[in-house]
């Protein structure tokens, strides 16, 4: 019944993914040939423009169909989706136009990049339409994946609440085995107890069951090879969950080197396109930034240097990305002698505030120099807060997964910054909020963020110091 629904869902796909790009290469030769695009070399024959609509027709079903684009992935998100689709249309679309290149078919270029447009959009949108509607039929119950849990402890348990929490996948927990009857409650997060580990085989044989998940500690490593091998025997799915999470720190997850799969404990948040995208964000706000703000800088670096003596800009060192040092600029706030006796953190109303440094502080105008650091690559727009090396090494030794926060670029403002943690506030809490954003880090997030910035977090009295 579930391989027929499945099929079913499958051929509903390659359908509308054929209807919308049909619609698209419409679209396409409508805008090239008779939209507002003037028509230089005349209009393809209608022969060639068939033959260029059957080639799309195959060419970018078969590539979806290679992305696994078609096949059932539960666990894939409506980003993960949208991504797979941007990715295969790219590659049917070089293939395109190489195959009309060596066949001589050279049809409109400029109709064939329309139509990657158009396809992205009209296929994008239809596949996040088709998603939502199966996940609202999922979480009425409907088209469900049964899932059987061997582990009553923490693990299974986690496994159970991420099936309920998460009805809109599809899947329903049908019952639980457990090592110790005895020990193990009638329910495991509202999922039953149905029989003892032993008991894999009689439970398989009496209901169906489309995945097995193994969920035991890595004490009872021995259970789960004999687990393995009973399952080996069987067509059921088999998914086993390491008993990893309390060593897991910081984008753990599953890798592979040279074939060889390997468990990463503690990796990098933001790695290959992850880490352009962002670049280029910064170098971007940045050089607007500094264009915008730049009569506001001149204007303060006169009035610095009218009320105090000393430089303009204040240097001072910070620890960055990596754990590297950096020096941060800021207008100059406080008197040239103000660190004499020693370093020690800035607080509201410090005495060693200059005539205009109250002010500048207040409304975070003494920052705006950071934009050059951010420009250097030193710094990023949007991130972690840097801190000063005197103080972190104490830091660390107080706080647990402090170093964290510096696996990304520090930043001129934050999600801890948005929401109050500035000046004398918790260092407990900035890191709490620091590690979700960069667990949680996107393009998006970063937007928000800058735009909370403006809103509230610009004109918040207690600035950082």
């Amino acid at each position: 019944m579930f391989s027929r629904l499945q099929r079913f869902y499958t051929s509903i796909k390659v359908a509308t993914d054929i209807f919308m790009l049909a619609v698209a290469f419409g679209l396409a030769y409508a805008t090239r040939f008779i939209g507002i695009i003037p028509v230089t070399d005349g209009i393809p024959p209608l022969d060639e423009t068939l033959v260029s609509l059957v080639m799309v027709l195959v060419i970018f079903p078969v590539t979806f169909h290679q992305a696994n684009l078609y096949t059932t992935n539960r666990s894939r998100t409506h980003i993960g989706e949208l991504f797979a689709v941007f990715k295969a249309s790219i590659t049917a679309t070089l293939i395109l136009v190489a195959l009309t290149y060596f066949t001589r078919e050279r049809y409109s270029r400029l109709t064939l990049a329309l139509l990657l447009g158009y396809s992205l959009v009209l296929v994008s949108v239809t596949r996040l339409v088709l998603r939502l509607a199966l996940a609202e039929v999922r979480r009425r119950g409907f088209n469900l994946k049964t899932i059987l849990v061997i582990g009553e402890g923490e693990l299974g348990r986690r496994v159970v609440e991420t099936v309920r929490d998460h009805r809109e996948l599809g899947f329903r927990v049908v019952g639980v085995l457990a090592q110790d009857l005895e020990k193990a409650r009638r329910k495991v997060r509202g999922a039953p107890v149905i029989g003892r580990v032993e008991d894999v085989e009689r439970v398989l044989d009496e209901q169906p069951v489309d995945q097995v998940i193994i969920a035991l500690p890595l004490e009872q490593q021995l259970v789960v090879k004999q687990l393995m091998e009973q399952l080996a025997l069987r067509t059921v799915d088999v998914k086993v969950v390491p008993d990893l999470y309390q060593y897991i720190t910081l984008y753990g997850g599953l890798e592979e080197f040279g074939g060889l799969p390997i468990i990463s404990l503690q990796g990098d948040p933001m790695d290959g396109w992850s880490r352009v995208a962002k670049r280029a964000f910064d170098i971007l706000f940045s050089l607007v930034a500094i264009l915008v703000s730049g009569p506001v800088m001149l204007l303060t670096a006169l009035m610095v240097k009218l009320t105090s003596r000393g430089p303009v800009l204040y240097q001072q060192e910070r620890m960055g990305m990596d754990g590297r040092t950096f020096h941060i600029l800021k207008f100059r706030t406080m008197r040239t002698d103000a660190e004499v006796a020693g370093a020690r953190m800035a607080s509201e109303e410090d005495p060693r505030r200059t005539p205009i440094g109250t002010f500048l502080r207040k409304y975070s105008i003494d920052e705006l120099p950071q934009f050059f650091n951010v420009l250097v690559g030193d710094m990023s727009l949007v991130g972690p807060r840097p801190e000063r090396p005197v103080f972190i090494e104490e830091f660390k030794r107080q706080i647990p997964r402090y170093h964290l926060r510096h696996k990304v670029k520090s930043g001129i403002t934050g999600w801890a910054q948005i929401n109050g943690l500035r000046g004398q506030t918790s260092i407990q809490k900035r890191i709490e909020y620091d590690l979700y954003y960069i667990e949680n880090w996107s393009v998006t997030l970063d937007l928000k963020i800058m735009w909370l910035t403006v809103v509230r977090g610009l004109f918040q009295r207690s600035a950082a110091y």
